[in-house]
């Protein structure tokens, strides 16, 4: 069986300073895996290589057994990075529907919206939403698409109680349907929850 994910022998360096140090890692069809650390760990590092945004200094990054770049790899995914911005505009039902049309078979927007727990604010204005508000949007675009596999870096971070316990919820509920998910947390008790 292919990986979904693989990193063999990754390391990535940014001038001086070793991000990666020989990371070697497989991640199966349907898996939930943390990355779990404090900040500065390498995991949104590990989570540029796996997408393709960076390249290993050494190394080999795959992502459904083809170079991370590759579109026919990149229309699998689903991503929610930490840096994450959309134009305020739009409505979130605007938006989810323009990201869906990136997708051959995008979950209904509705759908989308209730995952992130978006319901209620659907024809609100972006420029409008708090920023844990934001931060489900955020979660709504990543899994618009129904990808086969969704990358999630600090997922929670900036949502308040209620929206940390839909997002999660969301999350098992995708994982339980065969998704494979990748995210990144230094929380432990999430990650412990999840993965």
């Amino acid at each position: 069986m292919t990986a979904v994910v693989e990193l063999r022998a990754a390391r990535k360096r940014f001038g001086q300073v070793e991000a990666l140090k020989g990371v070697d890692l497989a991640i199966g069809p349907g898996e939930l895996v943390a990355l779990l650390g404090p900040n500065g760990a390498g995991k949104t590092t590990s989570i540029s290589l796996m997408l393709g945004l960076r390249r290993p200094t050494v190394g080999e990054a795959r992502l459904f057994g083809l170079d991370p770049a590759d579109r026919r790899a990149r229309s699998r995914c689903g991503v929610m990075l930490q840096e994450s911005g959309t134009t305020g505009v739009l409505t979130v039902r605007e938006i989810v529907d323009l990201f869906r049309a990136y997708y051959p078979a995008a979950l209904p927007a509705e759908r989308a919206i209730v995952l992130a727990g978006l319901d209620a604010k659907a024809s609100a204005r972006i420029a409008t939403l708090s920023g844990g508000e934001r931060q489900r949007l955020y979660f709504a675009l990543a899994v618009c698409g129904d990808p086969d596999a969704l990358f999630l870096d600090e997922p929670t971070v900036g949502m308040d109680v209620e929206g940390r316990r839909a997002v999660l919820a969301s999350i098992r509920t995708l994982s339980a349907a065969g998704k494979t998910i990748v995210l990144t947390t230094h929380y432990l008790e999430e990650a412990d929850q999840l993965a």
